[in-house]
């Protein structure tokens, strides 16, 4: 991160992590600037990549998706072509939410979000009948207890 970023700042980006959209005019009153200084520190806060995109957050239950289920994968294969056709597979499914390469015993988790068990094993048998894996465990969500918080800034 290039840009230090102050309390004000950091106030900003408090705002707009919980209200997403609000009115350049709302910010600014919320942190107690003029506009044009609000829309240049959000300039410079784009800019710098701190603000990567704006997004809405959607709720998952209301759209039916309500199972989630977190996959641990272990493959024996390490290349670099093995990985690519992997990640591509991966990428190309939208009900996979979440995709990180972990240390330890997996080396890959996944964050699933689906209708219900059958729609989950749709995902699963296009990932298996694509890439090769050596192990994989699922982890059925009973309840959300915090989903998506916001960053600690």
């Amino acid at each position: 991160m290039s840009r230090i970023i102050d309390q004000t700042d950091r106030a900003i980006l408090r705002i707009l992590q919980k209200q997403g959209t609000p009115s350049q005019r709302e910010l600014a009153e919320q942190v107690g600037l003029s506009q044009n200084a609000c829309w240049r520190r959000l300039n410079a806060l784009r800019e710098s990549g701190i603000i990567s995109h704006d997004t809405v957050r959607l709720n998952a239950q209301a759209l039916g998706l309500t199972l989630t289920v977190f996959v641990l994968m272990r493959t024996r294969h390490h290349s670099h072509e093995w990985f690519e056709t992997f990640r591509k597979v991966v990428v190309s499914i939208p009900n996979i939410v979440d995709f990180y390469r972990i240390a330890g015993e997996y080396d890959y988790l996944l964050k699933v979000v689906a209708c219900d068990m059958n729609d989950f094993d749709r995902v699963y048998q296009q990932i298996i009948s694509k890439v090769e894996l050596d192990a994989i465990t699922s982890y059925m969500t009973m309840e959300t207890l915090a989903d998506n918080r916001d960053l600690p800034v």
